[in-house]
């Protein structure tokens, strides 16, 4: 079983932002998913977990080793799946692939021969190795990008916004991948898509402003909104007023009308009807108490 434990981490920028504050987490093996908005702070807590940038103070230890002191431990261990992920021009997967597994330490050309071959496999690429990676799709591409992780037999990988920009086939494609992965393995998807979390992680984070403002399970959490989400049709012109004395926590178009969704733990007036809550509820009531309290 392998173990990530990140304690009370912090990341200071020179300009005096705290992306991070004070961050507190324990993953195991398994889909382990972080949810927060753009610019909440994923970004940087993936990149210190990959040492591609040191905290301001705090620890991060893998399988028991404090990998700020020891970063090559988690490097040899590590896939990485960035949220840019940039490819040379004019070489084919395959012999990008073999590039990358040179870096990563596999000196063996037959080694290197047979994992190339079964992780285009496994990710649906096989017959598109000789073709250069820069003419992919944007779901090739990603699927691509885990297969580079995938090299050398990584015991933790961390993807970055994978699904952003995908199509929904893709992006099932991507998932049921990333579901296949994490049975033996931590797999850590940071995104702001609550659908991937809810569809694949069996333990979720969410971060905002830089802080951690929950963890648990997701089925648990949704449970424990039942009774507490109620939704109403209204008219544009009176989301204002609504909003000024009301707790709503999303809104969004249905045919042309606006549905608000409102935490409370009661029913909020005569117009609204109880719902069953799902995910983004809960995100979006944690976002926004975490807004009320600033």
């Amino acid at each position: 079983m392998n173990s990530l434990s990140i304690k009370n981490l912090n990341k200071t920028y020179e300009n005096g932002t705290a992306a991070l504050t004070d961050v507190t987490l324990e993953i195991k093996n398994g889909m382990f998913g972080l949810l927060g908005p753009n610019g909440a702070g994923k970004s940087t807590l993936m990149r210190t977990i990959a040492t591609l940038q040191e905290p301001s103070s705090g620890t991060v230890l893998f399988n028991g080793i404090d990998i700020l002191e020891d970063p090559s431990f988690i490097r040899e261990n590590l896939g990485y799946l960035p949220q840019e992920f940039g490819v040379y021009p004019k070489i084919s997967a395959y012999r990008l692939l073999d590039h990358l597994a040179i870096l990563k330490g596999i000196v063996s050309k037959k080694e290197r021969h047979e994992q190339i071959l079964y992780l285009l496999q496994q990710t649906n690429l096989l017959q598109y190795k000789d073709q250069a990676v820069h003419s992919f799709s944007g779901g090739m591409r990603q699927r691509f990008g885990i297969t580079q992780a995938l090299l050398g037999d990584p015991k933790i990988i961390i993807v970055d916004e994978p699904t952003a920009g995908l199509d929904p086939e893709e992006r099932n494609r991507f998932n049921n991948l990333l579901s296949e992965i994490g049975e033996n393995i931590i797999v850590i998807l940071s995104t702001h898509i609550v659908e991937d979390v809810r569809d694949l992680c069996t333990k979720m984070a969410i971060i905002s402003n830089g802080t951690l403002i929950l963890e648990g399970n997701p089925e648990k959490e949704i449970d424990s909104l039942k009774g507490k989400v109620w939704m109403k049709v209204i008219s544009k012109t009176e989301l204002q007023e609504y909003k000024d004395n009301f707790n709503i926590i999303s809104s969004n178009l249905n045919s042309g009308k606006l549905h608000i969704h409102v935490f409370s733990e009661q029913q909020p007036n005569s117009g609204f009807n109880l719902i069953s809550p799902d995910l983004s509820a809960v995100y979006f009531t944690l976002l926004s108490q975490n807004q009320l309290k600033k």
